[in-house]
């Protein structure tokens, strides 16, 4: 499938975190003066592997925290962990503070990078676990620690970041480029663009560069007069920080205007304002700017010149669309699954003949077994397509549009309920070991 990854919704929220920031530092290793690997674009989140400690954990780059997060460790995972002590952590959502454990002096390391003095917060609280939304383990979520001391370009056609040694970067303007000043408030970046809510009027806006956000972008009600509740919306589930989960309207704007770019008909989100108390303390900031949106350009952060560049990339024109089903899966394990093996396959012939008395030859199938991925809908939208259907939360995912979903990603279902309005979808759910099928039509929702 093409553009999928433009196509997710937001299965979680960037992660507001009051901690303080202490003296790290990542560099290169082999006199090396950049350094480039590949990462796994999912719901438009940036995944890559860093050794902690010696372990491979996989991170999400996420530029709207400041401190480093583990969560989801088991004990299978076996990450030593140093100089430990309890301290209280607060993110988004309705929920009070919640415990973690901070962990000083850790090393961390890619092939050619290595930071040394690492201090992360290892969240507890079992609730909060990233890999059943995105269908593949996630560790934690690294943000500021590894951003301040390089240069670092994001190309998310070819799903690869480069690191730059700051001193000996130079940058290469280009009819397809454009540069923004950074603003930092508690060790996040954000910048100043425009936004054309339900007119021409280009209202400047001070938004959070949230690698770590799914969503196109939210916006805060009353941050500004004129960004207020818009006229056609529907309510919905956004995501889940560390603080709960949050819910909010769903909407859409007139334009995005990034410089000399303007992005058509945006999709936006509204967050309910008891979630994002603590993110409004920063009473200069209108919102969050995310993945749906970067994701169209290859982007370049430069901290330590407070510079941000974009690059208008190949997926630039693709429509902004919502999840236009109503159901929101999540990860829910493996389960055996029994499938032919051909090479095993014998042909045998029957010791009693037919009624003509010729020899009856049949084919000996044989079977393999494989633990495979399930799927279950974690959240159904009211008055949508799959709630007026009959699906509910709860139930295991079995087929969709005639084939098995524990051959396909959590990437490649969704996909599907983002293709177009009138799209028509089957599913074969499980409920209480019974199977049940149904079949909608995908509608938007904003209608």
């Amino acid at each position: 499938m093409k553009n999928i990854q433009v196509k997710i919704l937001l299965f979680f929220c960037c992660l507001t975190l009051s901690f303080s920031h202490a003296q790290s530092e990542f560099s290169f290793l082999n006199g090396v003066k950049k350094y480039t690997t590949s990462f796994k674009l999912i719901n438009n989140l940036i995944v890559f592997p860093i050794e902690v400690n010696g372990k491979e954990l996989n991170f999400i780059l996420d530029s709207g925290v400041g401190a480093t997060l583990l969560f989801n460790i088991k004990e299978s995972d076996s990450v030593k962990l140093r100089n430990l002590e309890r301290k209280n952590i607060r993110g988004l959502g309705g929920m009070e503070e919640i415990e973690a454990i901070i962990s000083r002096g850790n090393l961390f390391r890619m092939k050619n990078i290595q930071g040394e003095h690492q201090n992360l917060y290892m969240v507890t609280h079992d609730s909060f676990d990233l890999s059943t939304r995105l269908g593949i383990t996630i560790h934690g979520i690294i943000g500021y620690e590894l951003l301040k001391d390089f240069v670092v370009k994001i190309s998310y056609g070819s799903k690869r970041i480069t690191f730059y040694d700051p001193e000996y970067f130079e940058y290469k303007d280009c009819k397809k480029c454009d540069d923004f000043n950074l603003e930092f408030y508690r060790l996040k970046p954000y910048i100043e663009i425009g936004a054309k809510l339900d007119s021409e009027e280009v209202v400047p806006v001070k938004l959070l560069i949230d690698t770590g956000g799914s969503d196109a972008m939210w916006l805060f009600e009353n941050s500004k007069p004129e960004i207020k509740e818009p006229a056609k919306y529907f309510r919905d589930f956004l995501g889940e920080g560390l603080g709960g989960e949050v819910y909010g309207k769903r909407a859409r704007i007139n334009a995005l205007v990034l410089g000399k770019f303007e992005l058509e008909n945006p999709t936006v989100s509204y967050p309910d304002s008891l979630s994002i108390a603590y993110a409004r303390k920063f009473t200069e900031r209108n919102g969050s700017v995310g993945g749906s949106v970067l994701n169209r350009f290859e982007i370049t952060f430069n901290y330590k010149k407070g510079k941000f560049y974009i690059k208008k990339g190949s997926g630039f024109s693709k429509p902004f669309n919502y999840n236009m089903s109503g159901i929101e899966l999540a990860y829910n394990g493996k389960i055996l699954v029994g499938e032919r093996d051909n090479s095993l396959n014998k042909f045998a012939i029957s010791t009693m003949d037919d009624v003509n008395n010729n020899p009856t030859v049949f084919l000996e199938y044989q079977y393999k077994y494989k633990f495979k991925p399930s799927y279950r809908v974690h959240h159904i939208l009211p008055n949508s397509p799959a709630s007026e259907a009959g699906i509910m939360e709860g139930d295991i995912l079995i087929k969709i549009n005639n084939k098995f979903t524990h051959d396909m990603t959590l990437d490649e279902i969704v996909a599907i309920f983002y293709e177009k309005e009138g799209k028509r979808v089957n599913v074969l759910v499980e409920r209480y070991g019974q199977n049940y099928e149904y079949k909608f039509r995908l509608r938007d929702l904003l209608q």
